[in-house]
């Protein structure tokens, strides 16, 4: 694991965004895990402006995305593959085909799930996967549990992550309370992982991530046994770290 301790978000932005933009030049046709929230939209807009300056080409990049809410379409502003198009492919040469994000209407959760993870199989498997973390240690909407989900599941949201993302809506009643997430075996077998934390609030829950005990209650933890696991955080989020 490589920690890497930068002054503020947009100094961790960048340097999320080098070791992704790293990634896509060093093999062109990547399969890249992609990650929403406020986390890793600095890193985003990096990588648009160095595609805009002819730096960084998409072209033959795939992509698939962590999670999606159950229930909402993609042309949903809440929606993640709203999320996506707006802060991302838009903006590049990627292939829309090419880009993929848990389909939120399907009448099947369970199919949808089977799909999601045949889909991922299909690809090769994920080069990097891009990872937030909530304040509770959740990674997608792995959420804190008694055991580790294994493979693309629907999730019945926490309430302190409803919480977390009502902001997002115009009330909390409108916050969708299941999603579609990647299980945590899935995220494991990702090739690389590329952690982004920013700001105070998620400190001791990054510092029992890294150092504690690995275990479901912090889903999180399950990084350590990573073999390649870059972490990018802010000095505010590394403040527990001595």
């Amino acid at each position: 694991m490589k920690i890497y301790k930068t002054k503020d978000y947009d100094a961790m932005s960048l340097k999320a965004a080098t070791i992704l933009a790293s990634q896509i030049t060093l093999k062109p046709d990547s399969v890249l895990g992609l990650a929403t929230g406020s986390s890793p939209v600095g890193m985003y807009k990096k990588l648009v402006e160095w595609y805009q300056t002819g730096n960084l080409d998409f072209s033959q990049i795939m992509s698939v995305n962590l999670d999606e809410y159950r229930g909402l379409s993609p042309d949903n502003e809440q929606s993640y593959r709203y999320f996506m198009n707006t802060h991302l492919f838009d903006h590049v040469n990627i292939r829309k085909e090419c880009t993929h994000v848990p389909d939120g209407l399907t009448e099947n959760p369970d199919q949808a799930c089977e799909d999601y993870e045949a889909l991922i199989e299909s690809l090769g498997g994920v080069d990097i996967q891009v990872l937030g973390m909530g304040h509770n240690g959740h990674i997608g909407f792995n959420e804190p549990c008694s055991e580790f989900a294994k493979i693309t599941h629907c999730v019945d949201l926490a309430p302190s992550t409803i919480e977390a993302n009502k902001r997002f809506f115009e009330s909390e009643a409108d916050v969708p309370r299941q999603a579609y997430s990647m299980g945590i075996g899935t995220i494991m077998k990702a090739k690389k992982i590329l952690l982004i934390v920013s700001g105070a609030d998620k400190a001791e829950t990054l510092y029992r991530a890294l150092t504690g005990p690995v275990t479901p209650e912090v889903p999180a933890s399950i990084l350590q046994f990573h073999k390649e696991v870059y972490v990018v955080a802010d000095e505010a989020a590394m403040s527990c770290f001595k």
